[in-house]
């Protein structure tokens, strides 16, 4: 549950983004995605068995203490990150806690036999572990730059009067779009059941997975006639916009992918850990004496438990409200126009902007005057005439963008899914989102150090949980060893007592949010209503303002050290809430038209009187 919490908005964020759809129909084909996808991850199970370690080397009494420790620091580590709503990477966080938990037993056990360090090169599956790692470093640049480019050729081909193009425009991308989804997610992720390896008369006596592999070029052809020739009739009889249906197949097949991809994540550990246990019991072996080499070979995990799984990761996606809360940096950092900026630019962010325009003046100067104006003039964002507060509520970016981030991630995961790689999706969908952006021109001169910032912190974030599940990991192995059922006992206790006060916590920064007296934002259609929404908020502000005071004066006078830090969290809490209200003012301005900017000056001047009083 905590897993999909965090990763919910991988396959979301588009859809969501870009507002094609309705919000319960993108939740029910995301759902259906789900489903579908869990019962094709059954190759992926391998790597919690043997990717990261050799298990004929450890003894089914130190493989659990593995599983153990990575099932503790797993959820507290994923929790955590839920309750802060950041994006993290649950397949970084599984490996390193592996890994982690395996050198330190691995090193145990070492010390025990009188080894040398260098015996841990025979506990360690390196070749792989390495692999691994370097997928998931590498998935970063491939899935930023592959978006990018995909971007720029989709953008420079349709422009964003994409509606208006000709009917056959949108077939061929509408066959381009669909033929990737269908063959990289559908046909590729058949390759992960167990129904693959069966042969079928219909495929002349071959094995589909084999089937899938000779005829690529075949499939992938016959699918784009097939996909573009259904575009079109689609479009031109029944007026479909066939964005909204890539956006609607890109939800479900990215949901796939990343059930496919991620579900090892979920309950790879355990399933393992319980297959471990069977074959433990079988052998009527002592615990510390039994060679988990059975680990080593192929073990079919039954559908049964991938649908269950599945079934919970859908649950969790109707009812988790944490998975909310993850969703709004992905979204802000890719948004096309001006918004709120959450990150502060710093040296690194405003080096790479100030490089990044040397480097295009001097490609601009090369290609031809001609075509560097029809490229721009592609680019160039149609005016939308229209009030501010219905400004506010445009989409963040339009269907073109999302169909690409959709297909791009999706043919990514699915790729690396059928090479059995725990590649990151939040790696990938994240990078893939930030790639069009970039190439959408969506980080202007004065958004784009915010957004490089934003992007780099989020990045920094994903090597900091790396660091801290390998550490976390290896210390909790270290302690379960030390102390037996006793350490287990205590160390589940506190993931209890920790996961029931991040609950708490998150329960009550949801009912603040709901507070009646907590300032809102200008949600009116007119400016009249825009200034009786300021009157109450001032009124509001007031009332904080007045209960502040007072604390103040009797936290100081009795000494209270424990009031006066209350008031403290109060007075920053208006503080905040009162600086959101001054950016969304300056965003509501810029939008207004021309003859209501005059009635606009009793607004302005309401709420920056606001803000100097308090």
């Amino acid at each position: 549950m905590v897993g999909v919490s965090n990763d919910a908005v991988n396959f979301l964020n588009s859809a969501l983004g870009s507002k094609a759809i309705k919000v319960r129909t993108i939740m029910i084909l995301a759902s259906l995605g789900v489903l579908v996808g869990s019962v094709f991850s059954s190759g992926m199970m391998e790597v919690a068995r043997k990717g990261i370690f050799n298990p004929e080397m450890l003894f089914f009494s130190e493989i659990m203490i593995i599983f153990m420790a990575v099932m503790i620091t797993d959820i507290l580590l994923l929790d955590f990150f839920n309750t802060l709503g950041l994006p993290t990477s649950t397949t970084v966080s599984i490996v390193f806690e592996l890994l982690g938990a395996a050198v330190a037993v691995s090193l145990i056990k070492i010390s025990a036999n009188a080894g040398d360090f260098s015996d841990l090169i025979e506990y360690i599956n390196v070749a792989k572990a390495t692999q691994i790692i370097l997928g998931i470093v590498l998935s970063v640049f491939i899935a930023f730059s592959v978006g990018a480019l995909v971007q720029f050729i989709s953008r420079s081909l349709l422009s964003y009067n994409y509606e208006n193009r000709s009917k056959w425009v949108g077939s061929i991308f509408g066959g381009v779009a669909l033929t990737s989804i269908t063959y990289f997610i559908l046909m590729k992720g058949i390759k992960g059941t167990s129904y693959a390896k069966e042969s079928y008369d219909l495929l002349g006596g071959t094995t589909i997975s084999a089937f899938l592999e000779s005829e690529v070029v075949m499939i992938s052809l016959v699918s784009f006639i097939l996909l573009s020739v259904i575009s079109y009739f689609l479009i031109f009889s029944f007026k479909v916009n066939i964005y909204k249906l890539i956006i609607g197949v890109g939800t479900f097949s990215l949901a796939l992918a990343f059930a496919g991809n991620d579900l090892v994540n979920f309950i790879g550990v355990p399933i393992a850990a319980w297959q471990s246990y069977e074959a433990w019991v079988a052998s009527g072996i002592s615990a510390d004496m039994f060679s988990m080499e059975v680990l080593a070979s192929k073990v079919p995990t039954p559908n049964l438990l991938l649908f269950l799984a599945g079934m919970v990761m859908v649950i969790t996606l109707w009812v988790s409200s944490k998975a909310k809360k993850v969703t709004k940096t992905e979204i802000d950092l890719a948004r096309q126009r001006d918004t709120k900026e959450r990150f502060e630019p710093n040296f690194l962010s405003r080096g790479l902007v100030r490089f990044s325009m040397n480097l295009s003046k001097y490609a601009s100067a090369i290609v031809p005057s001609k075509l560097r104006d029809k490229i721009n003039s592609q680019f160039e964002v149609p005016v939308v005439q229209m009030s501010s507060n219905k400004a506010l509520e445009l989409p963040a970016f339009d269907m073109i963008r999302a169909s690409v981030n959709m297909m791009v991630a999706a043919i990514l995961i699915s790729i690396a899914t059928s090479f059995k790689l725990p590649l990151s999706t939040t790696y990938v969908t994240f990078m893939v989102a930030m790639g069009t952006s970039l190439s959408d021109r969506a980080w202007g001169s004065e958004s784009a150090v915010y957004r490089v910032a934003g992007v780099l912190n989020v990045i920094g974030g994903w090597f900091f949980t790396a660091f801290i599940a390998f550490t976390a990991c290896g210390i909790i192995a270290f302690l379960i060893h030390l102390g037996g059922p006793t350490a287990i006992a205590i160390l589940i206790l506190g993931a209890i007592l920790i996961l029931v006060r991040n609950y708490v916590s998150h329960r009550k920064e949801l009912e603040a949010e709901k507070n009646n007296d907590a300032l809102t934002k200008a949600e009116s259609q007119s400016v009249f209503g825009v200034v009786e929404e300021s009157s109450s908020n001032i009124a509001k502000a007031s009332k904080k303002i007045k209960a502040i005071y007072s604390s103040s004066v009797e936290g100081l006078g009795s000494a209270d050290l424990d009031l006066l830090k209350k008031n403290k969290k109060t007075v920053s809490k208006l503080s905040g809430e009162v600086d959101d209200l001054r950016n969304d003012l300056f965003y509501f301005i810029k939008n207004l038209e021309e003859d209501t900017i005059k009635a606009d000056i009793s607004y302005t001047h309401m709420k920056l009187h606001t803000n100097r009083y308090i």
